[in-house]
């Protein structure tokens, strides 16, 4: 019996230990991390949000006074929610992930 414990948590430890990260360094730096599908209406009101959040981002905020550039603040988080609210998509961490694996094997 302890044999048996022995070889599963080795088992599960080898697993744990997975070289995932050694996959990640082979990919460039600024390659996306995901891809969103956008239909075409919404493909539109994306550009013109990222042409903006652009412009705002090379604008020269040295001369602006603190209200103005709380406004900046304001608008660029407007829009990153409003990009967010299009893109829409389900997100599982990979605890969650870990979690239902585990409920599976042992109902299953």
């Amino acid at each position: 019996m302890k044999k048996i414990t022995f070889i599963v948590m080795a088992i599960f430890l080898s697993l744990t230990f997975y070289p995932g990260q050694s996959n990640a360094s082979t990919l460039p730096k600024n390659a996306p991390k995901s891809e969103v599908v956008y239909s075409a209406a919404d493909a539109a009101k994306v550009k013109v949000l990222e042409l903006r959040l652009n412009e705002i981002n090379n604008m020269d905020k040295s001369d602006l006074n603190s209200s103005e550039k709380r406004e900046l603040r304001k608008e660029v988080r407007s829009i990153k929610k409003q990009a967010a609210e299009m893109g829409g998509g389900i997100y599982i961490s990979v605890g969650a992930i870990i979690i239902i694996l585990l409920l599976l094997v042992i109902l299953f």
